[in-house]
């Protein structure tokens, strides 16, 4: 792969680095905690329905400090905020180590969602630093990190968890501080394209988040809600698979664990290695097209297998079409954002994505147990396979705002493709 490179031709690899980094070790201790949850919950007296709202407490947090945190970004830096959002995360890990009841641990979670809220500012630090036709290979980059940590941090906490009830959330508490430590004397604020000029009059949260529910059409809203919805539809399928995996072929907690290992290398290597070839060859409005589908398949394809085997080879579209789908989408809300204003929209478009978060657990679960074990499988992918429709109406090669042109008032619709 070829080094990202500044608008003006620079190398800015190191800044990219230093991102992924932070990324890998922050999402460490985040997998190493959530896998424990549900088990220190059940020990304090928690019902199954009180560990999902549990679970879904982090979107909570995230959904409501999404567009805030972005906001900031744009007024007083991206490096303030990343910095701020690790010493919050060593603080919910911190509780979670020493909880002794239920509304602890909603408050440890909570504060995680509070602090992944600024994952949006961690894209618009990359729409910063790298010129837009390497965007998507560079938060491919990013996500690829995360990745990794999702494999690497369950292990830890099930190594450490023998130790004592508080060692886990002790070493995530301390891989966040170290993470603050490295990142505030190794990450430096990226020059944005409006520094050093007058600020323009920023839209309201509030009226960004209504413009995008009343004007779905509009380019960078249609992106937010193809994210949604990707979003949604998978965050469905991550929250029964493993009951599906237990009612079906009788999978349990001793080996469902290769099951998200094989996810998580796979989404490694598509995001890290091949994401920025098929986007050099085909554009990101085609690899996010691909992505979507290949999504949908993959969720419709696992209610077809007939043994654990095949499940998990139809399960191997999954991480393809996320990896394809998520970092292009990102970065063309990057492209056509205003250029004083990317922080918030990320922000506002990582809120969205909290929504589905939040929601998609609740409903996939409802679903299985009141209507079927594949229903919401079949309907998170039905719901992908829409947004792939609606990708087709974004022209490939249509120019870009970020190449100069502001998109700030753009009331036309999406551009059809001939």
């Amino acid at each position: 792969m070829r080094p990202a490179r500044s608008e003006s031709g620079g190398l800015e690899l190191s800044r990219l680095w230093v991102l992924m980094v932070t990324a890998f070790v922050d999402m460490i201790g985040f997998a190493l905690v959530m896998p424990l949850l549900p088990f220190y919950a059940l020990r304090f007296g928690a019902d199954a329905s009180t560990i999902g709202f549990l679970m879904s407490s982090f979107a909570f947090g995230q959904l409501v400090t999404a567009p805030l945190w972005g906001r900031l970004s744009d007024r007083i830096g991206r490096r303030p905020v990343i910095i701020t959002a690790q010493a919050i995360a060593a603080g919910a890990f911190l509780i979670f180590a020493f909880a002794g009841s239920v509304w602890l641990l909603f408050v440890c979670r909570i504060l995680q969602g509070v602090g992944a809220g600024s994952l949006g500012t961690v894209s618009a630090f990359v729409s910063d630093v790298v010129e837009p036709r390497r965007r998507a290979e560079a938060l491919g980059w990013i996500t690829a990190c995360t990745s990794a940590g999702v494999m690497v941090g369950p292990a830890i906490g099930s190594l450490t968890v023998g130790l004592s009830q508080a060692a886990p959330g002790v070493i995530a508490a301390s891989m966040s501080l170290l993470n603050m430590i490295f990142a505030f004397y190794w990450l430096h604020e990226p020059k944005t394209p409006t520094q050093g000029q007058e600020k323009t009059r920023r839209a309201p949260i509030r009226g960004q988040l209504l413009e995008v529910i009343g004007h779905p059409l509009r380019r960078v809203h249609s992106l937010i809600w193809i994210y949604t919805a990707g979003m949604m539809a998978f965050m469905a399928m991550t929250g029964v698979m493993a009951l599906y995996l237990e009612e079906v072929f009788g999978i349990t907690e001793r080996n469902i664990g290769w099951f998200y290992v094989a996810v998580g290398a796979v989404s490694v290597v598509m995001r890290g290695l091949i994401l920025g070839k098929l986007v050099n060859r085909l554009g990101e409005v085609r690899v996010l097209r691909l992505g979507a589908l290949s999504l949908g398949l993959g969720m419709i394809g696992v209610t077809l297998a007939a043994g654990p085997w095949l499940f998990a080879f139809a399960l191997l579209l999954v991480p393809t079409g996320t990896a394809l789908l998520f970092p292009c989408t990102t970065s063309l809300v990057t492209r056509y954002a205003r250029k004083d204003q990317v922080g918030q929209t990320v922000g506002v478009q990582q809120a969205f994505g909290g929504m589905s978060r939040l929601l998609a657990p609740i409903w996939a679960g409802l679903v299985f147990e009141s209507v079927g074990v594949r229903e919401p499988f079949w309907i998170g992918g039905a719901l992908v396979l829409l947004t792939a429709l609606v990708a087709l109406r974004l022209a490939p090669g249509e120019a870009s705002p970020a190449d100069g042109a502001s998109s700030e008032g753009t009331e036309s619709e999406i551009s059809a493709t001939a």
